[in-house]
């Protein structure tokens, strides 16, 4: 009986499938096992990299806004210092074209129109001669010289701040402009017009300089409608290639950049270039 019995056992054993079997299930009861494990570890990985993502895009942001604020402080701090600068050496330019003429006519002498005409001609002479000047004294003086060009690389690099190291060069400019202007306020004769008319030059075109290489180019400040003048946008789109150093550093000038660049054959892509601005102006 007990022989018939396991005789039935062993029956009942050798007719289950083999996929039914104790040792098929627990096998695959680990692979599912393994198979979960592996779903949930990859769920895991991909949940951590969805929130590290998102933790970097938020930092990204947050730090795309900080330095979006701090260029518009920059901005405005260099801005109300040009603005300041501009209005309070054009009025005193004003006031000394006024006093320096009426002052020297105190005792009843005739208006000295030598001299006033010597020291409008010096103006215009000195702004165009500044254009000159600071053509060669950019190349010679502040790039091809290790001393000079120690400065100006600040201009050549991402600014940290509203000013630069180059900046140093605005003031040695304008020492002169105002001790020619001092010298000739207080000479009554046709040197002391040329070297009054000569400081005023030198010191238009600081200002012109200012606010197109300054402002309009490198966008230290908003300038308003100057940045809509057709030749003025040009004479920015040429600095642009200065800094690029495509043809070698030209233009070294600034407001007849526009021709330096037509002189070694760069006319078309200046051209070009300045079509492309005023597509995406007026885009």
């Amino acid at each position: 009986m007990a022989a018939s019995a396991s005789r039935s056992k062993d029956a009942d054993t050798s007719v289950l499938p083999r996929e039914f079997s104790l040792d098929s299930i627990a096998c695959s009861l680990t692979a599912t096992g393994n198979d979960i494990h592996e779903l949930a570890s990859e769920a895991i990985e991909d949940t951590k990299a969805a929130v590290q993502s998102a933790a970097e895009q938020a930092a990204f942001k947050t730090q795309l806004i900080k330095r979006r604020e701090a260029r518009a402080r920059e901005q405005t701090m260099y801005k109300m210092a040009a603005i300041m600068a501009s209005t309070g050496i054009t009025a005193m330019a004003i006031c000394a074209i006024h006093f320096r003429f009426t002052w020297h006519m105190r005792n009843g002498t005739d208006f000295p129109s030598v001299e006033a005409a010597a020291t409008f001609l010096l103006t215009f002479g000195g702004v165009v001669g500044m254009e000159m000047y600071a053509r060669w004294a950019h190349k010679v003086l502040w790039h091809d010289n290790e001393a000079g060009w120690s400065l100006h690389k600040s201009h050549h690099e991402a600014r940290v701040g509203p000013f630069e190291a180059n900046d140093i060069y605005a003031i040695a400019n304008a020492l002169p402009a105002m001790g020619l202007c001092l010298y000739g306020f207080v000479t009554p004769s046709l040197m002391g017009g040329v070297c009054f008319g000569a400081g005023l030059g030198i010191t238009l075109f600081g200002i012109m300089y200012m606010f197109i290489h300054d402002g309009m180019v490198h966008r230290r400040f908003p300038v308003g409608p100057i940045a809509e003048v057709p030749y003025l946008k040009r004479c920015a789109v040429a600095h642009q290639l200065h800094h690029s150093e495509k043809y070698g550093g030209v233009p070294w000038g600034m407001f007849l950049g526009p021709q330096e660049l037509e002189a070694v054959g760069a006319k078309e892509e200046l051209d070009k270039l300045c079509q492309e601005l005023q597509f995406r102006t007026k885009k």
